[in-house]
């Protein structure tokens, strides 16, 4: 069973060409909305991502001179479609530069720095985790839980918080304490080495 799944979902993948035009419904597609609309005439059926988000360019025959990154947080977006020469992002298998034509890549993030290069000038954000969605076309959607200026964060509140976590640490019973308390001594201990390197 498991087998005809796989095979089934290769070959549906094989034959649907990767393109930056937003795709026309299927006829699996069409069918369903039809049953559906038979099924609740009152309600529209569900739409997919494809149907509302806008298409993404082409890749260009030639490298871009820049690179164009999105920073999205849960409740805001910090950079959108900000033109930069270079990013560096906190992956979780090092630190990962990023430049125009770079190759298709998803990367998961851990706490740390994520520079961002324009011309002379670099902007340094605090990222607390997320994923790095680097596109074929110099397109990078950086997808973070929590980011920063590294300006605006107070170097006390690290250290404060930074001693708070440790005492949970090593008062913990139970491992759900453990786990809670690690990742804020994980997460200080980054904001910690960002201040201070």
């Amino acid at each position: 069973m498991f087998r005809q799944v796989t095979t089934r979902l290769l070959r549906s993948a094989k034959s649907r060409a990767f393109s930056s035009e937003a795709p026309a419904p299927s006829a699996g597609e069409s069918a369903f909305a039809e049953k559906w609309r038979k099924l609740t005439p009152n309600i529209d059926p569900p739409r997919t991502p494809s149907s509302y988000m806008s298409p993404r360019p082409p890749t260009p025959s030639t490298i871009p001179t820049k690179l164009t990154v999105n920073l999205a947080l849960p409740y805001s977006s910090s950079l959108s479609s900000k033109e930069v020469d270079m990013i560096i992002v906190p992956a979780t298998t090092g630190q990962m530069g990023v430049l125009p034509g770079h190759v298709a890549t998803i990367a998961e993030l851990k706490p740390g720095i994520m520079s961002v290069h324009e011309g002379n000038d670099v902007t340094k954000y605090f990222i607390s985790s997320g994923f790095a969605f680097i596109h074929p076309n110099s397109y990078a959607d950086i997808v973070a839980v929590e980011a920063v200026p590294i300006d605006q964060i107070d170097p006390a509140a690290v250290q404060k918080g930074l001693a708070e976590f440790n005492q949970k640490l090593t008062s913990a019973s139970t491992d759900l304490e453990k786990a809670e308390a690690q990742i804020g001594v994980d997460v200080h201990s980054a904001l910690n080495a960002a201040l201070t390197g």
